[in-house]
This record gives structure tokens, C-alpha cells and sequence, in this order.
């Protein structure tokens, strides 16, 4: 057997065991290509407030806090998220539990009514990553659709070779770059499998080949080696919090600054910044017992990669910058886990990075329904 067929037989067996997990994958993708946008497009009755008159003052960070810890009882508040945008309410994160919004001017706090979208999404979600498994059976969906996206990529790499015209012709580049209407049945499946296929491959391949370290610890670890950085002891490298910072023992009678003065030292500190994000510490003190570092996350508006934060923890005696960590200031490997975590999901680079791969990922369900009707015609079809 030549290494063509080989290939392709490779091919074809991968696609059908692997073809409606990978199917299943692509369309909640395709949901998901604008995930963001979409649940803060629907929840705009509750993120929006009235402009403010200019010159009138936001109520003090203190009392936004309280309102935080008081809004809901069976949830404790993880951080305030501000925005430079005047007509955007403070958000009020409780992690997973979901968020509420605050006017920063009245107090007023508002839930959106809208919620079919934000269920939609995490329903989505749920199914891309674990097939909708949930408990104890959520590894056993992760592991399957971790396979799948593997099989998905040597779907994607083979199929160039494969779809690779063996003679350049006119003809043949036509076959395999433009779409024939005239085609029905087999000849138009074929068609179709391959054009979809040559313009989406690459992108399909970046899609899955940045999920692998999503779906293994070894494809993470890989990362580290290939960029020659020291593994970091334990789980850290996972994205857990490294040690907290010490703050310096203050003077005598010194007094702790208010947290609205601390966030207007961030303010100052990153003149274009687009979000800033309070982080609420889920226990009072460092480790010896004394006061704690202020913790922001700032996303600026110049922010590169587009998604990069910068963290920056204050002492809240004299509001200086104790430590300050960017994306540049990471070890290559967790620049590059950065970069995967995020050009899976297309946000790297944008609303034009999120059509591509929503895009891309319809084509790959197209892929799929015309690989599978092919397969079907090769095995069970009726011969001429």
C-alpha cells in the first residue's frame, strides 16, 4: 500500500470514529464564537447606566464593598470590576456563581433579567468540553473530547496533504478551491470536503493543536520543554496564585489608605486603562499574620497581546507598588500558554480572530457531514 493510501485510509478511519464527538465540538464552537460579546450584549439592561452629569463623584469603594458582601447571602463576593467607560456599571463577580452590576454613582444594584443567554452559553460550553458529562463522569467526558480534538488535528494535517493537488492544473485548483453548484450526490460531497477543507484546515489545525494543553498535562509540560523553561514546583504552572506578597511593617501609627484612594493610585499609575478589577481575598492577612497587599488586575486599552492583564499588588499604607507582573514580565512558557488559551478561542486577535474561528469551526461540521456521507457511499452504497 503506498503512503497515500495509507494516509487516507488513516484519514477515513480517524473521521468516522471520531466524527460526531468532533461534530458535536464544531457546533457548540460556532455558539461559542462570540461568547462574550453576546452575554454582555444581553445583559446591557443591567451593565448600562445613565451618563452622569460631568463633575459628579463615585461613591467611595468602602461602600461598593458593602453592598458587594451584602448583595448575596449564599455567595462571597470575589472582586469589583470597574470601567473606564462612563455609562458602565461596576460589576460584582462571585466567581462562578455569576456576576451583578452596581451603579457607582446611586448604589443601585441591578441582576439582568435576561438569563436564557448566559445559560445557553454555559449549556454550550458543558457540551465542547465534556459532551455534557457532569460529576464524577465530567473526566471521562474531557478525556473523550480531548481525544477527538487529537484526532481532529490529524484530520486537519493529513487532509492537506491529502486534498493537495497531485498535478497543478487549472481543473484541478478548481476542484479543490471553488465550490461546484452543478455537482449532486457523491461528486458534490466530494467537492464540498475538499474545498471546505483547503480553506479551513489551517485554522482548524491552530484550533486543536491550542487545545491540547487545555485537554493534557503533558501538552502543557511540552510547552516548558520546547521553550526551555524550568517547570515550576507543584501545580503553579496550572495558573494558581504564587505566594502573597509581604507588605513592609509600617511606622508607628500609621494608617491603612482607603481603598478608593488605592484604586485612584492604579488610575494614575495606568492612565489607559480599559478595566480594572479589585480582587477581594478570601482571607484577611498574609501568613505572618499582618496586613494585606491590595491586589488589581488592569487591562489597558493598548494591551498586547489584546487580551494580556497586567497584576500590580499596593501596600495599603503608602499605596506604592510592591510587585507588578505584565505579560511581559511571564517566562516564555507561560507566554505561550497565554497565547494557546486564547487563539483557541480566537480572542487574540479579536473579533476578526473569533469570525475566523467560528467560521472555521462551521466548516469543520461540514467537514464532518460530507466525510461521514462519503464514508457511508464507499462502504454501503449501491455500485454502478
Amino acid at each position: 500500500m503506498s503512503f497515500r493510501k495509507t494516509i487516507f485510509w488513516m484519514h477515513l478511519i480517524a473521521g468516522v470514529i471520531a466524527g460526531i464527538v468532533i461534530l458535536i465540538m464544531c457546533v457548540t464552537g460556532v455558539a461559542l464564537t462570540y461568547e462574550k460579546s453576546m452575554i454582555a450584549w444581553s445583559e446591557r439592561d443591567a451593565r448600562r447606566i445613565e451618563t452622569p452629569e460631568p463633575g459628579t463623584e463615585q461613591m467611595p469603594v468602602e461602600a461598593l464593598l458593602k453592598i458587594a458582601g451584602e448583595t448575596e447571602s449564599d455567595a462571597n463576593p470575589s472582586g469589583l470590576i470597574f470601567y473606564s467607560k462612563p455609562d458602565s456599571a461596576v460589576a460584582i463577580s462571585y466567581g462562578r456563581s455569576g456576576a451583578v452590576y452596581a451603579n457607582p454613582y446611586t448604589g443601585e444594584v441591578r441582576a439582568s433579567e435576561a438569563t436564557t443567554m448566559r445559560s445557553f452559553m454555559r449549556t454550550m460550553v458543558s457540551w465542547h468540553r465534556w459532551i455534557a458529562l457532569s460529576g464524577d463522569s465530567r473526566s471521562l467526558g474531557k478525556a473523550i473530547t480531548g481525544a477527538c480534538n487529537f484526532a481532529f488535528l490529524f484530520l486537519a494535517v493529513s487532509g492537506i496533504y491529502l486534498w493537495w493537488p497531485r498535478k497543478w492544473t487549472m481543473n484541478a485548483l478548481k476542484a479543490i478551491l471553488l465550490f461546484n453548484a452543478s455537482l449532486k450526490g457523491k461528486a458534490r460531497d466530494w467537492n464540498w470536503h475538499n474545498v471546505i477543507g483547503i480553506w479551513s484546515a489551517l485554522i482548524l489545525a491552530v484550533l486543536t493543536a491550542t487545545a491540547l494543553p487545555i485537554s493534557y498535562g503533558w501538552a502543557g509540560d511540552l510547552i516548558y520543554t520546547l521553550t526551555g523553561t524550568e517547570q515550576p514546583a507543584g501545580g503553579s504552572r496550572r495558573g494558581q496564585a504564587g505566594p502573597p506578597v509581604e507588605v513592609p511593617t509600617p511606622p508607628a501609627g500609621a494608617n491603612q489608605l482607603s481603598q478608593s484612594a488605592l484604586l485612584a493610585a492604579v488610575q494614575s499609575e495606568f492612565p489607559d486603562w480599559k478595566e480594572i478589577t479589585l480582587r477581594i481575598p478570601g482571607g484577611r492577612g498574609n501568613r505572618g499574620g499582618g496586613p494585606t497587599a491590595a491586589s488589581f488586575s488592569i487591562k489597558e486599552k493598548t494591551s498586547w497581546p489584546r487580551t494580556g492583564t497586567t497584576t500590580v499588588s499596593l501596600d495599603p499604607f503608602t499605596g506604592s507598588i510592591l510587585s507588578q507582573s505584565g505579560f511581559g514580565d511571564q517566562d516564555a512558557a507561560r507566554q505561550v500558554r497565554g497565547w494557546t488559551r486564547f487563539l483557541h478561542t480566537g480572542e487574540a486577535l479579536g473579533f476578526v480572530g473569533q469570525t475566523l474561528a467560528g467560521l472555521a469551526s462551521l466548516g469543520g461540521a461540514f467537514l464532518v457531514w460530507t466525510g461521514l456521507a462519503l464514508s457511508w457511499r464507499r462502504f454501503f452504497g449501491k455500485k454502478a
